[in-house]
């Protein structure tokens, strides 16, 4: 359905609207992404579930840093008709100016992290102790900031140093550390649910005064490597509620990871809705 709002930008997963001069709507597909490309077949309300996640996480964390949700609705910019086609997949929210930077938290040696660690004992130039196995706990989370990629091309990490060059020394030291707050409180949270949060990615936006805000999504399994507690073993890849599934699968295959993404085959797809779906059951459900 044709919205009739000025597109402002396209994502992997997210198409953003003009809403109005000071607030966007966001509203996220049920695309999926792996290795910057986005696939052909969608994934049966995934969005719902990622819009969901998302703003149970800002409700929870809106303690410790203020974040782009509004009390408006989509009925004042919407007809009712839209409304109900994107119904709990769709926000209005501010419209603040985002940081060239993802905040990237690492709890776990796992993913390019741990592909990293094997060939020089570090993770995104960080030096970590020696004979540390796949998957497990680091002895303090990381932060490792990247860069931020249009749809086609990759991510790439940067240093500390370099986030400086591009923010300023001292909001480059807030976001680095109001990004090892959220991802520790939300860790803890989340263990007492049966879920490790082994990684995750935040990103920030600023107002015309420079006041910081989490903005986009955040702690999703899109954003987040999830894995449940009890099948969690040091040396082991454990099984994950988020797209890794997905990932995994498209390792089997004969495919170079540039686009197109091949078609995803049904049974991937209703698994990957399942895990989807529980971690936002065991996140949220009370």
């Amino acid at each position: 359905m044709e919205i009739n709002l000025p597109l402002v930008a396209e994502g992997k997963v997210r198409r953003i609207y003009a809403a109005d001069e000071q607030h966007l709507l966001i509203v996220t597909t049920d695309r999926i992404s792996a290795f910057d490309v986005v696939m052909p077949t969608m994934i049966p309300n995934k969005g719902i579930i990622l819009t969901q996640v998302a703003n149970f996480w800002f409700d929870r964390l809106s303690a410790l840093i203020p974040n782009h949700m509004t009390d408006k609705t989509l009925s004042d910019y919407l007809s009712a008709a839209h409304c109900l086609a994107l119904k709990d997949r769709a926000i209005i929210v501010k419209k603040l100016k985002p940081l060239p930077i993802e905040a990237i938290v690492r709890g776990y040696l796992v993913g390019s992290g741990w592909k990293d660690y094997e060939t020089s004992g570090q993770v995104c130039g960080i030096t970590l102790p020696e004979h540390l196995q796949l998957a497990e706990k680091l002895p303090t989370p990381l932060y490792t900031p990247s860069t931020k990629a249009h749809i086609g091309q990759h991510d790439e990490n940067i240093s500390f140093a370099e986030t400086v060059a591009l923010l300023g020394e001292e909001k480059a030291h807030k976001i680095q550390q109001i990004s090892l707050t959220l991802y520790q409180t939300a860790s803890a949270y989340a263990l007492s649910r049966g879920i490790i949060i082994a990684d995750t990615k935040f990103e920030f936006g600023e107002d015309d005064n420079g006041t910081l805000y989490l903005i986009d999504e955040v702690l999703t399994p899109d954003s987040s490597r999830f894995w449940p507690v009890d099948l969690y073993r040091v040396g082991h890849n454990p099984p994950s509620f988020d797209k890794q599934f997905v990932r995994d699968y498209l390792e089997s295959l004969h495919w170079d990871k540039t686009p197109p993404g091949p078609t995803l085959p049904k049974n991937i797809v209703d698994k990957t809705a399942e895990k989807y779906q529980d971690v936002a059951s065991r996140l949220m459900t009370q």
